[in-house]
């Protein structure tokens, strides 16, 4: 049965079974503490946590995963993988233990012909939590396991929490008996290999307490009411109805290792260490495509660097199998074709994964280069040392600044005869990832922030917003929050946050900032609100000051937003639009918004691009935009079902999440797009929209930034002025200025390498003299001293050089000139080839020239270079080269 199959007839089970069918959520997490969505829960955990109220009783769905904590170990095992897909049912406070063992039941082992997925009973092996009797009853009394087929287990095994404070309860886990190859008899107790767990089923029906790890916590009590959650894993029972020995021999996932096979000519199964390269290259692409997918393009943070880790893990895995050129273009062909079935935006956002996917290769692959120069020049540095291992610490700084992979430093150090110090490589790995730990930790306790407002929000309900058509209005103080603890009641110069029942006043969002304005009481107390944000779903908070007088809950208030504001920031947010419709016009599809900011006045706008856009296009875009400004075309919004959206043609932004009655906002027949936001009521209220210039924030993401309205005028105008003033200093007329400014660049730079001839040549005369001047030490020819101020590393290097090219005759020699430039000193020293056979090395006379002078330096034995702080220690620094000199001659 294929994964495509499993799919459809898990949600069609549930679906006639009265769940509603909820599509796969974004991967990208919908969550603070979270980066990307690591479980099929998370979806619904505002349902869980009583934030927002379910969409419907019970729902189903498949939700894409993504784990990374043990990515290392990826390949290596076949039960290790990133990317997978986590089919649940959900019950919130409809049916619990016995319906959704029933349902688990049923489903499992109905013959395929009726439905079901035709597993054997008699191999269905059963765990319970240690005192779960009820759930004991249900499995042998109304479903027929037999008591040796259910086991009991801990905490640790059986019982699950979110790992912090909140719902929590027993598990029972189904296990499919893979038979006597894969281990000994016993069930999941004893053998977890043989006894793969294929299904999860949680019954939420305690509150837990605070407490470290799956263990030690204390349970609270029982909840209101008693949720189910579950989860089969596709790709497990994939694998068991395909009859495969792991998850990676499935059909979505076999498929792209016989493309890397096919890439490279190693077969899987004639080797370990290919075989663990083959399983990584499938995993990761896999994971790859999904990410991009969903919106997340490489970068050096967060989510952005999940993606450029595992697929530059997936491109030097396809090095190690022998791939020389580019490779991820046909991988990543694949994984659509594999997955399209399963997630059809795969196959219309196709054009834009093979852009940001292969925009990643190329720039890794030149990352390799680099890396690779780096690498010689720290093997250098560590064998001039004398040592035969390369420092941990340089390790580490190739992996996480340049991406370079740990086994190719290995690799390539074993390469010129060094080896690699692990230990202290993965010493700084662990800090790294410490650290990362106890941020996610610490973002974690943000749960418990949220209780007031969810007290709030339970309370009063979700704040009606009436910002669309009015600036200002009545309304009721609903909550009050001082220091982040809910109060009856704020004083003169308190720092509060207001929750009102309705509200004008936008929160930040859709990459619209927030209104600001005033809240004013009858009894004259006024709050000025500076910011307005949505901690938790429907609740609009504004976060200001208590100007005057003392604000309570429960008192009438008088709403009123700063309005010139307010229709900038719209000017803004529609102009926002109107770009990026050009610009998927002038580009393709691929030209997909990746995140913007809407402020008074200007915005700046983020989208899909592997390269930077030529002038000319931007000048085409801007012109466009404005062309159609001058149209006069109406802008409207209207709310409608997010699939009658999608007929329509409205473009949705990638990552955001959307529910299932979405806003439409269409200009005129130009743009209609997906929007929260406010927005002008129509196009010539812009007025003039001025694009300032566009530039790289990421691998494959470019960003524009630009004016409208008024500010852009007055930007127009101050480069008008700029322009007179220089028509005025060239004697010519705007046109002409390109080329005359370039003439005159022209002139300067020859000017420039006119006087720096002259100066060289002033410098190279003083080196048959200074040669002339050498002095013997114990048969060495010493030449030291200090030129002339001013005169840079470069001309200083050509000078020593051209002094120890003077002293011939076979005779050692050391040359070591100092010079101070902008009032910092430096040195170049050299030595000559029988000067280095006495043991000298540049190095070293460096080194201790440079820490006279309060720097440092470094080099090779030949020549070396360094500097300092301290030009008057510059006759200290010319004496330690000479005492160091006479004492190794």
């Amino acid at each position: 049965m294929e994964s495509a199959e499993i799919r459809r007839r898990w949600l069609r089970f549930f679906e006639e079974r009265g769940h509603k069918v909820v599509p796969s959520a974004s991967l990208i997490a919908d969550d603070p503490t979270l980066l990307l969505v690591p479980a099929g829960m998370v979806p619904f955990k505002p349902y869980f946590l009583g934030e927002v109220k379910p969409p419907a009783p019970r729902a189903t769905s498949v939700q894409k995963c993504v784990r990374t904590p043990d990515i290392e170990e990826v390949g290596k095992t076949t039960r290790h993988g990133t990317f997978f897909q986590m089919c649940g049912n959900f019950s919130f406070g409809d049916y619990f233990k016995e319906g959704a063992i029933k349902y688990a039941w049923e489903l499992l082992t109905s013959p395929q012909d009726k439905g079901g997925y035709g597993l054997e009973p008699e191999k269905l092996w059963i765990t319970v939590y240690l005192d779960d009797d009820e759930a004991e009853r249900i499995w042998h009394e109304v479903v027929g396991v037999p008591k040796e087929r259910i086991q009991r287990l801990g905490k640790k095994d059986n019982f699950w929490s979110m790992g912090v404070p909140g719902p929590c309860g027993p598990c029972s886990e189904i296990n499919y008996d893979r038979g006597p190859g894969f281990g000994p008899e016993g069930g999941p107790a004893v053998n977890d290999e043989r006894y793969v767990e294929i299904w999860n089923l949680v019954f939420m029906q305690y509150e837990r307490g605070q407490g470290i790890g799956k263990e030690d916590f204390e349970i609270l009590g029982d909840l209101p009411s008693q949720n189910i959650d579950t989860g089969l894993g596709l790709e497990r029972l994939a694998m068991i109805l395909q009859g495969v020995q792991n998850m990676y021999e499935i059909d979505t996932s076999r498929v792209v290792i016989d493309k890397a096979t096919a890439l490279t000519g190693v077969r899987y199964g004639e080797a370990h260490t290919s075989d663990v390269s083959l399983r990584v290259v499938s995993d990761h692409m896999r994971t790859s495509v999904m990410l991009i997918g969903d919106g997340v393009t490489p970068g050096n943070e967060g989510r952005g660097y999940v993606l450029r880790r595992i697929m530059r893990r997936a491109i030097r895995n396809m090095r190690l199998l022998g791939a020389t050129g580019p490779v991820v273009g046909e991988l990543v062909d694949t994984v659509i074709r594999s997955m399209g079935e399963q997630y059809p935006e795969l196959l219309s956002e196709r054009s834009r994964i093979e852009t940001v996917a292969l925009a990643e290769e190329a720039a890794f692959l030149k990352t390799l280069r680099a890396g690779t120069n780096i690498l010689d020049t720290a093997v250098t540095e560590t064998k001039a040392t004398g040592s035969a291992v390369l420092p941990g610490d340089k390790a580490f700084l190739l992996h996480d600044t340049w991406g370079f992979p740990i086994d190719l430093t290995l690799e390539m150090a074993a390469e010129q005869g060094l080896s690699v110090d692990e230990a202290g490589f993965r010493r700084l790995m662990k800090e790294q990832r410490e650290r990362a730990k106890a941020d996610a930790q610490a973002k974690k306790t943000g749960h418990a922030d949220l209780g007031a407002y969810r007290e709030i929000a339970d309370a009063a309900g979700a704040t009606d917003f009436t910002g669309y058509t009015a600036y200002e209005g009545e309304a009721t103080v609903v909550g009050l929050l001082v220091n982040g603890i809910s109060a009856p009641a704020a004083s003169e110069g308190d720092e509060v946050e207001v929750v009102l029942d309705r509200t004008p006043f936008y929160a930040e969002g859709g990459g619209q900032i927030a209104d600001t304005g005033r809240i004013r009481l009858d009894s004259g107390a006024v709050v000025e609100v500076r910011d307005v944000q949505k901690p938790v779903p429907g609740v609009h908070v504004h976060k200001g000051v208590v100007q005057v007088g003392e604000v309570t809950v429960g008192a009438p208030v008088w709403t009123s937003i700063d309005v010139h504001r307010r229709r900038a920031i719209a000017r803004a947010h529609s102009a926002t639009h109107l770009t990026h419709q050009a610009l998927r016009d002038a580009l393709g599809p691929t030209a997909a918004q990746a995140g913007s900011e809407n402020q008074p006045g200007r915005f700046r706008f983020d989208f899909g691009s592997p390269a930077a856009v030529p002038t000319t296009v931007m000048t085409d875009v801007e012109q466009k935009i404005n062309e159609v400004l001058a149209r006069d075309l109406d802008v409207q919004a209207e709310v409608m079902g997010i699939d009658e959206a999608k007929k329509q043609g409205a473009i949705a932004e990638f990552g955001e999440k959307y529910g299932e009655r979405v806003r439409v906002v269409t200009i005129g027949d130009f743009s209609k797009e997906l929007c929260g936001g406010t927005h002008v009521h129509n196009t010539a209220q812009l007025g003039l929209v001025k694009l300032l210039g566009e530039s790289s924030i990421g691998s494959g993401v470019r960003r524009i930034e630009a004016l409208v309205g008024v500010d852009a005028y007055r930007f127009l105008a101050r480069e008008h002025t700029v322009v007179a003033q220089l028509q005025e200093l060239v004697k010519g007329r705007s046109e002409e200025l390109p080329e005359k400014i370039s003439g005159m660049i022209t002139k300067l730079k020859d000017a420039e390498k006119e006087i720096e001839r002259f100066r060289a040549e002033k410098v190279l005369q003083a080196a048959a003299g200074l040669a002339e001047g050498a002095r013997d030490v114990h048969g060495t020819a010493l030449v030291t001293g200090q030129v002339p101020d001013g005169t840079a590393a470069d001309d200083l290097r050509r000078l020593v050089l051209d002094v120890r090219g003077r002293i011939t005759g076979g005779r050692p020699a050391v040359v070591a000139l100092f010079s101070t430039v902008g009032g910092r000193p430096l040195t170049v020293i050299a030595t000559n080839e029988a000067a280095r056979e006495r043991g000298f090395k540049a190095g070293d006379l460096v080194r201790a020239a440079a820490k006279a002078l309060g720097g440092g330096g470094g080099g090779k034995p030949d020549v070396a270079q360094g500097g300092g702080q301290n030009p008057a220690a510059v006759g200290e620094a010319v004496a330690a080269v000479e005492r160091l000199v006479a004492e190794r001659a």
